[in-house]
């Protein structure tokens, strides 16, 4: 099951989501998951949610649209 782990400070990256994604590291099938996660859980469709950069990488940048993350988050 993917969730939301939270927020966390990472000495390189600067501040950043931490997610846990329900799917196998191989063949995009991680990344896939995580983009259809991102979209669900923002009320968003999976157009919306765009990876700029990390798709081979453990820390991952993605686009979503201004105001799209609810308060708290």
């Amino acid at each position: 099951m993917s969730e939301i782990i939270g927020w966390e400070e990472d000495d390189l990256a600067g501040r950043v989501l931490r997610v846990r994604v329900a799917a196998p590291p191989t063949e995009g099938k991680a990344n896939a998951e995580l983009r259809a996660f991102l979209a669900k859980a923002l009320g968003l469709g999976k157009s919306k949610v765009v990876m700029e950069k990390g798709s081979s990488s453990r820390f991952k940048t993605f686009e979503i649209p201004d105001g799209s993350l609810p308060k708290g988050l």
